[in-house]
């Protein structure tokens, strides 16, 4: 008998149960025989919003919110972000190993040669209305490769998957300046593959009527930082709701829909605008001091502050703080910079939000940076969803990989009525 067991007493039967730990969890299958007998079923777990219930053994992302660790594939997320490419961190969220120089540039060149969508892809984008969210016509869009594609389907054939893994990657880029450039009413921009992945992203929406569009290498910097940020985050939302639709064995393109879909709920993906409107609202740096206390009392709600998983600095915030001066070397200051700067120095050393464990976290910053680059709020959720692609399909191979894995059918708690006596229409309205 080994120690690291739990000892459950069923005090409706006085039976005793012996449940196995394994890496701090016990098997909810364990459970399940606590109290089962013909005629009942045994005991489930209730926990709305998977609070403390792990639905997978994954190898991509770890995060330590207590300390503010975040790794990939067991690197630090500071070493990457400050020595890595986006598209290096793809292949090592995707393959479990950072690439070898030809392994590197042959992902690279795969990549750059598949950014271009089919045309039909490009009328579809141009039947949306004028003032489409961008993020409904990226959830269409990226739906729709799957009719492109049928063979997708073939979700155990490694070649057919590579193949899939990398169109995604290559094309969403181009679908998201596509939504960008379509509200403003601008023509479409092709690919450009002299340039790198985000070069090429900063073209797209960008360029006008120049012959060969230059990006400031700084931002061009800013912004590959911040997709290696935005590149995974283990189960959140969005992860969960692209596992669980892809535990059908349906194709990548449906599977990673389903999380552009989940990422653009408010709660998922509209953090980082609702640190923006707040510091609208604040107004100047000599409010903050009121507005805090506004906090306190109940009054108003300190966004971009506290995290589900970190109970300590989101390491992502750090980071993101070294890229906002790079990027306002080039833009121009924001002027919500001197209100965020002074709201994070009073909330950190105020004992309330200390007790409290709420420090920045990734979206504080990021949606100052997105403004400055001259983005629309409803934007943001695109510029998350584009990088999230490659830790969407590494969470999924990996589900199509797993053995363990069935398709998803939580249980519920029926709260409803039981056999009623159904009274046909002519009855019941005479």
């Amino acid at each position: 008998m080994t120690d690291q067991t739990l000892t459950v007493r069923d005090n409706r039967t006085g039976e005793e149960y012996e449940l196995e730990i394994t890496d701090g969890t016990v098997r909810a299958a364990d459970l399940g025989k606590i109290g089962k007998t013909d005629d009942e079923p045994g005991l489930a777990v209730y926990d709305p919003g998977f609070t403390n219930t792990a639905s997978t053994r994954s190898a991509v992302t770890y995060i330590d919110g207590e300390k503010g660790i975040l790794e990939y594939r067991g690197y630090p997320i500071e070493q990457l972000a400050e020595h890595s490419t986006y598209l290096e961190v793809a292949y090592l969220l995707i393959h479990g190993e950072l690439p070898t120089k030809e392994q590197h540039d042959q992902w690279v060149h795969e990549i750059t040669f598949h950014t271009f969508v089919h045309e039909n892809l490009k009328s579809l984008m141009q039947g949306f209305r004028y003032d489409a969210h961008p993020m409904g016509m990226l959830l269409s869009g990226v739906g729709a490769l799957s009719t492109f594609y049928p063979e997708a389907r073939a979700i155990t054939d490694e070649q057919v998957r590579h193949e899939q893994i990398v169109r995604m990657i290559a094309k969403m880029p181009t679908l998201g300046a596509w939504s960008f450039r379509h509200a403003q009413g601008k023509p479409y921009i092709y690919p450009d593959n002299d340039l790198t992945y985000t070069e090429n992203f900063l073209s797209m929406l960008f360029k006008m009527s120049e012959q060969k569009y230059d990006p400031d290498p700084r931002l061009s910097k800013a912004l590959e930082v911040l997709f290696i940020l935005h590149a995974d985050h283990e189960q959140n939302c969005s992860t969960n709701a692209v596992r669980s639709v892809g535990s059908s064995q349906v194709d990548p393109y449906s599977a990673v829909s389903a999380g552009i879909a989940a990422l653009y709920g408010p709660l998922h993906g509209g953090a980082n605008e609702a640190v923006l409107r707040m510091l609208k609202r604040i107004g100047s740096k000599d409010k903050v001091p009121e507005f805090i206390e506004g906090v306190k009392n109940g009054d108003e709600r300190l966004m971009g502050f506290g995290h589900r998983v970190y109970k300590n600095y989101d390491p992502r915030a750090k980071i993101i703080k070294k890229a906002v001066d790079d990027v306002f070397e080039v833009t121009g200051v924001n002027p919500l910079l001197e209100i965020a700067q002074e709201l994070e120095k009073i909330a950190l050393e105020d004992e309330y939000f200390v007790q409290r464990k709420l420090y920045p976290n990734v979206d504080f910053y990021s949606g100052l940076i997105y403004e400055a680059l001259q983005f629309p709020p409803e934007m943001f959720t695109v510029l998350f969803a584009i990088p999230r692609t490659s830790g969407w399909l590494a969470q999924w191979v990996e589900l199509v990989d797993d053995k363990e894995q069935k398709i998803a059918r939580p249980k519920q708690i029926y709260t409803g009525g039981r056999g009623l006596d159904f009274v046909p229409a002519a009855q019941r309205w005479a």
